[in-house]
């Protein structure tokens, strides 16, 4: 075949050899284990000086070297005469190879006249052949001057460079020399390729946003009336809504450079590594103002300072802080630079952190909203094959609560769980297999339950269904299921309504409903079993909550213990007396006996109920709302102004 021809114009292709330091590696230990080899079996023998007359005398020695400078000579034995020599060795084994044996004699040993005297005393044909010469050891010297700087070298090529370099620290990571260094990642413009049309839903958030881009775009317009720009912008929200991908598409849309670096890579064993990674990150970014520095997760360095157990003023992380306080509002100016930083836990982050001139803004990041979820599932459904049917407005009714990531993971399960199955498209089914997953675990087939269980944990779940379905404000049940996930052996799954405030009648009815299942097995059993302990401990909460933190006790009073700005910190001292202590534990047990009574009341009163719903479980594993309906009749809905008839009958 005949080479293509090289182009016109055409620059020659340059092939770049790359040296892996593991084949090095590699050779090395094949040379160690090549030597060990070689010199494997027994070495010579080391004997005196009187020994080597005896064997001269017996004519055994076939040859000897002799190294003058060295005094050292070795001694080779006759093939024939060798197995005379075993008991020499304590082995018992006679080198196959010369030299056999080693001596050594002192300076003042005259190696010409005692050989030529032995060789005297020998006939001719068993004379030894002596070899006299001197060991030249400049190379010796010059390796032992060479060998401990080049080793040096090698030391640091490997550590400072080639380490660093495989370890993947660059700047500031595993080389000491660069400790100080900002890890953080620049992404110049052009290249961030996030835009606000990425982000689906979070309009509020989005809306405060833009602004700054504005700003970067056209600064003019602002600083012409006087106004400056926000110095930094706190993005507040539950894991997972998308703080880290708003900011990125607050860097695509502004289309100036982004500095991203995550709050715990300031934090080093080695003192002052932090507050140096700081000025060095602020330096970077004012050279490329104007640009966006996005510190997520900044609570891990901006935590409230003076509430570190154990830890003095001189502390690593609040050294760290200090001079982070000092870049973004100190005598220094930032012009351009604005600071965005991302984190669910704002209520630990230092009071000067949060003021005025440093983070101007806080903008929360909530749970989606239904039209929001909508949106989410839309971009993130694209290229999957859903079926033609696939209802999406369902299936956003169907995840309340659930983060933009939950939704992600909720449509990547779908697609798993329809490839398992050998389907070509994804329905709806998938995706609530999907959502049971994520909710309750993977499905346990292998549980092994005996029959009284299965009946137990059936009327558990039906008295959680029928107790919600007849209380007005309780949320609207979904389905049930005897089928075990996770650590659970059924669920009854609900349609959480996206409430704001909660009325004193919601919690007591949603009490009731977590009741509900506990009084189910006192009634059909006779005793409580173990089912209950996460109802019990969600009812509890409940319960202290409404009486400690919302004022809803008519004896405890309108009073609220809860800290909601953490500036009691870790004080040890409660902001009340021992006996309002046992008074709130008073009314807590006064009002869960009450739910008890009246769920015991209303689950007696649709005995019959309670047991064909049971049934229909038993027989089915997993029933839904239609299935309760077609035995209950209609939920029960909240009355109206004119109607208070409903809350009687439940009463």
């Amino acid at each position: 075949m005949e080479d293509k021809k090289k182009k016109p114009g055409q620059k020659p292709k340059i092939v770049k050899v790359r040296i892996n330091l593991s084949w090095l590696y590699i050779l090395l230990i094949a040379g160690i284990g090549f030597l060990l080899f070689k010199q494997s079996g027994p070495g010579p023998e080391k004997i005196e000086w009187a020994q080597v007359q005896q064997m001269f005398s017996k004519g055994d020695i076939k040859e000897i070297h002799f190294v003058r400078n060295d005094f050292k000579g070795s001694i080779t034995v006759k093939p024939d005469r060798l197995s005379a020599y075993a008991d020499e060795f304590p082995s018992g084994i006679v080198p196959s190879k010369s030299p056999h044996f080693t001596f050594l004699v002192s300076s003042k040993f005259d190696a010409e006249k005692e050989f030529a005297q032995l060789n005297a005393e020998l006939p001719s044909q068993d004379q030894v052949k002596i070899i006299m010469e001197n060991d030249n050891k400049s190379w010796t010297q010059i390796l032992d001057w060479i060998i401990f700087p080049l080793m040096l070298i090698l030391l640091y090529v490997w550590m400072f460079r080639g380490f660093n370099k495989n370890m993947g620290g660059g700047k500031g990571g595993m080389n000491p020399f660069s400790v100080g260094k900002s890890t953080g990642k620049l992404a110049d413009k052009d290249k961030v390729d996030v835009r606000f049309d990425s982000v689906a839903g979070l309009y509020g958030a989005k809306q405060e946003v833009e602004e700054i881009v504005d700003f970067l775009k056209n600064p003019g317009k602002y600083t012409a009336l006087g106004a400056k720009i926000p110095k930094g912008a706190l993005l507040v929200g539950p894991p997972g809504t998308g703080k880290t991908l708003l900011a990125k598409a607050v860097a695509g849309e502004a289309n100036v450079p982004f500095f991203s670096i995550s709050g715990s890579d300031f934090v080093e064993m080695f003192v002052g590594v932090g507050a140096s990674r700081v000025r060095d990150l602020f330096a970077q970014a004012k050279e490329k103002a104007p640009c966006i520095v996005f510190i997520d997760e900044i609570d891990a360095v901006g935590r409230a300072r003076g509430k570190n157990v154990g830890f003095s003023s001189n502390d690593e992380r609040e050294n760290t802080l200090n001079q982070l306080l000092t870049e973004m509002d100190g005598f220094g100016s930032n012009s351009g630079v604005i600071v965005l930083a991302a984190t669910n836990r704002a209520d630990i982050l230092d009071k000067a952190l949060l003021r005025a001139g440093r983070f101007d803004r806080q903008i929360h990041v909530d749970l989606p909203e239904l039209k929001e979820r909508m949106e989410i599932f839309q971009v993130h459904m694209k290229g999957l094959k859903i079926a033609a049917d696939f209802d999406l407005d369902f299936m956003a009714k169907h995840t309340p609560g659930f983060s933009g990531a939950d939704i992600a993971n909720v449509c990547n399960e779908a697609a798993l769980t329809a490839a398992r199955k050998d389907k070509k498209e994804i329905d709806r089914q998938d995706f609530l297999d999907a959502v049971d997953r994520i909710i309750g675990g993977l499905e346990r087939k292998g549980a092994v339950m005996t029959e009284f269980e299965k009946k137990s944990i059936a009327y558990h779940e039906t008295g959680h269904a029928l107790v919600s379905w007849l209380l007005p404000y309780a949320q609207p049940l979904f389905k049930v299921t005897l089928i075990p996930r996770g650590q659970a052996l059924g669920a009854a799954m609900y349609l959480n309504e996206e409430r704001k405030l909660y009325m004193k009648s919601q919690m007591v009815d949603e009490m009731c409903s977590l009741l509900g299942g506990r009084v189910a097995e006192e009634i059909v059993n006779g005793e409580p079993s173990t089912g209950a302990q996460n109802d019990l401990e969600r009812l509890t909460r409940m319960a202290y909550g409404m009486v400690q933190y919302y004022g809803m006790s008519d004896k405890v009073g309108n009073v609220s213990f809860y800290d909601s700005t953490g500036s009691r910190g870790y004080d040890l001292t409660k902001p009340y007396s021992e006996k309002t202590a046992e008074l709130m534990d008073e009314e807590v047990k006064q009002l869960i006996a009450d739910i008890h009574d009246r769920t015991h009341k209303i689950i007696t009163d649709h005995k019959d109920g309670l047991d064909a719903i049971a049934a229909l479980l038993l027989e089915k594993e997993v029933i839904f709302a239609s299935d309760v309906e077609s035995i209950l009749g209609p939920k029960v809905k909240p009355p109206t102004d004119n109607d208070k008839s409903l809350i009687d009958q439940t009463s």
